[in-house]
């Protein structure tokens, strides 16, 4: 089952009840609570504490702090183990036998926060249940899958596609108190005589949270990057400095890569009020008490309408007043919702999506299982339909065998240590100090290309660091202390070839590609404003991956209509394939860099103009393959974000790209608009509607508007 409620509505009863209940009731019964985060698991270990039940009733968390002489005690007698998906992947199922017990009673399994598990994370999760599952099974037990979830379009859907399941059953029922909130849009002054772009989001969070610390009002600024959430910090202990200097302290910022000692500090320090303030990540968008803070500000749309109020419930949980801050970046999505409150506040939440059969993720996790346990072909229907294959592959590969009708992984094997739960990359860097050799942090591969290349500027609890060397043999990154006021943002540019259409559109077709992809040059920005100060040339590695796709191709009829109007074919296109990747998150849920984009002049494998969009993530994670059927939808956004912009030629709230590897030229605007006419106009789809017309009544229930 899963209960589909709001911040603070009591989901955790609904799971904690009967699974105590039960426990009281056949002592030998157990359960294993998974959460997204280690601070939910150690928050929620807390509220089971509040029970009273100990030692009638043991619980513990088992993770990745969990200190070694405790762990076997938790295996043989904890009978509610708290822990999360990567260390159920990492440290539980490949050790199995030393769970036995324990796995023989297990009688529930717990999701928390199950609209997290989307994406990649999403994939790998999935696959990890599978094999929960399977295990459980080899032990003569079938959980049952109590599920929470934050407010989602396809919650049913979402769940079936995590657990492998059937349909569950889904409680949608809220009767908890809200207090009164006000929710408030800021949309920052532009800036200089050519009105083209705003005033720094960042900047403009960083004074609202020091005005309100200032003020005693307790407050969280979410950020979507732990960049960007020490951005904030600096920016507010710097503005607090000049008017409140004694309260510099009371500010810290939340977010991973924290050490479990930081983070539980901080945790205590946000709960008791030592702490005024906090600026974050999504780590603190999920379900953790951090005690009654009054008013939350989102430094721009978070993605999606859940995550949005996700976030605006951080504020005001003990039921009284509170005030929620959306501040918005200079983007089409954001700029969008501005013009557009009505949108966000009348349509239906987002869809979610996990692809359980990502090629590429489920051949890591069969390689895993078949080190659990040898793989027969009974197993292939709890693997789906690219289990076989992938199968083939492993043996090709030469990390499986065959005996006795079973296939074996090799003795010695320890996959599960070389799959990461949340990315599909296996390879990590690790950020080190220069001339220490401290550890500072880690950073997967393609995340290492964009923001530890030489002269990237690195931020850790407050303190900068730039980077010296990235060396890709030992796989670390040198970083040095460094004052400075400014920060760096990458560029890269792609090149992709199609490897098949799997399904043909009126406007173009959706398949697998292959695309190639280099980190060609960083940005230093203002730390103050995000003004650009210079732009400085990378010659990075390569990377090249499998993904999904989904491509719009342009008719030369209507290139030849763009260029007798006299618009520029290529800066067209350019701004069309902006505007499109922009506003997909309107339309899925998942974050703008999970969306890569490409415009070709006559691609050679569609022999025409093409616009490209596909997951940046190897395999796909089925983020291309949910616009199938909803491109007039996502054509008609694009139209009307470029339409209702003010600028003449184009700015970072229509058509540009902080993405852009070319650094956004050449880009014709009104081309754009033209192009999205005439393709609007062609086909079956015919005539279409604006969005913020017809799509956005409060009453409306389709989860596609």
């Amino acid at each position: 089952m899963v209960t589909v409620t709001s911040t603070a509505s009591g989901k955790t009863l609904c799971y904690n009840l009967p699974v105590l209940d039960t426990i009281l009731r056949e002592q030998n019964s157990r359960a294993l609570y998974l959460f997204p985060t280690r601070a939910l698991a150690q928050d929620q270990y807390g509220k089971l504490s509040d029970f009273n039940l100990f030692p009638t009733i043991k619980h513990a968390v088992y993770d990745g702090d969990t200190p070694q002489h405790e762990r076997r005690p938790i295996r043989k007698l904890a009978q509610i183990v708290l822990t999360n998906p990567d260390m159920l992947h990492i440290g539980i199922l490949p050790y199995h036998q030393t769970w036995s017990a324990f796995l023989c009673n297990l009688k529930y399994v717990v999701l928390d926060e199950v609209h997290t598990y989307r994406g990649v994370f999403g994939a790998h999760v999935a696959q990890v249940l599978r094999r929960l599952r399977r295990v459980a099974a080899l032990y003569g037990s079938r959980p049952q899958f109590l599920c929470c979830s934050a407010t989602i379009a396809n919650p049913a859907e979402l769940v079936s596609q995590i657990t492998g399941n059937g349909p569950p059953h889904v409680v949608t029922g809220n009767g908890s108190p809200n207090g009164r909130r006000t929710f408030l849009f800021w949309n920052p002054a532009r800036l200089g005589d050519q009105l083209s772009e705003r005033r720094s989001a960042n900047n403009e969070a960083a004074l609202l949270l020091a005005a309100l610390t200032a003020s005693g009002i307790r407050s969280i600024a979410f950020a979507r990057t732990r960049k960007t959430a020490e951005l904030l910090l600096r920016s507010a202990r710097f503005a607090l400095e000049a008017h409140a200097p004694d309260l510099t302290k009371r500010v810290a910022s939340y977010r991973a890569g924290y050490t479990r000692q930081e983070r539980r500090d901080l945790e205590k320090a946000l709960f008791n009020g030592d702490l005024l303030a906090v600026t974050a990540t999504s780590a603190l968008e999920l379900g953790v008490d951090i005690g009654g803070l009054d008013a939350s500000i989102l430094t721009g749309y978070p993605g999606t309408i859940s995550s949005a109020w996700q976030q605006a419930g951080r504020a005001g949980r003990s039921g009284g007043r509170s005030l929620t801050v959306m501040i918005a970046y200079d983007n089409p999505l954001d700029q969008f919702l501005m013009r557009h409150p009505e949108y966000f506040f009348g349509r239906p939440h987002e869809i979610a999506t996990a692809d359980s059969d990502n090629r590429r993720i489920l051949q890591q996790h069969l390689h895993c299982a078949a080190y659990e346990s040898p793989i027969s072909p009974d197993d292939l229907e709890l693997f789906g339909k690219n289990a076989r294959q992938c199968l083939q592959n492993l043996r090709e590969d030469g990390n499986l065998f065959l005996r006795a009708g079973r296939l074996h992984c090799f003795n010695g094997a320890y996959p599960a240590a070389k799959v990461n739960l949340r990315s599909a990359e296996s390879t990590v860097y690790q950020i080190v100090h220069h001339v220490t050799g401290s550890l500072i942090g880690t950073a997967e591969y393609g995340a290492a290309l964009r923001t530890l290349h030489p002269g990237a500027i690195y931020l850790h609890q407050g303190e900068t660091f730039r980077v010296e060397e990235l060396n890709h043999q030992l796989l670390e990154a040198r970083v040095m202390p460094a004052e400075v006021t400014y920060y760096t943002e990458s560029a890269q540019r792609s090149t992709l070839l199609v490897l098949c259409a799997r399904e043909e559109l009126a406007v173009g077709a959706f398949g697998d590609v292959v695309v190639t992809s280099q980190v060609v040059s960083y940005q230093r920005k203002r730390l103050q404003n995000g003004v650009v100060l210079d732009v400085n040339s990378l010659d990075m590695p390569e990377q090249t991956f499998e993904t999904e796709a989904i491509w719009l191709t342009v008719p030369v009829e209507i290139c030849e209509r763009v260029t007798c109007a006299g618009y520029s074919v290529h800066g067209s296109l350019h701004a069309l394939e902006h505007a499109l990747a922009g506003m997909i998150p309107l339309l899925v849920a998942c974050d703008r860099s999970d969306i890569g984009s490409l415009t070709t002049l006559n691609h050679p494998d569609t022999a025409h103009s093409t616009v490209f969009l596909f997951d940046t993530y190897p395999g796909g994670v089925g983020i291309s393959e949910a616009l199938v059927g909803r491109m007039p939808e996502l054509m008609t956004a694009a139209l009307q974000i470029i339409e209702e912009c003010s600028c003449d030629d184009g700015c970072p709230s229509c058509v540009h790209s902080p993405f852009c590897g070319s650094g956004n030229q050449p880009l014709d605007k009104a081309g754009a608009a033209l192009l999205l006419h005439l393709l609007l106009s062609r086909g079956p789809e015919g005539s279409h509607e604006t969005l913020s017309e017809s799509n956005v009544a409060p009453n409306t229930s389709s989860a596609s508007g």
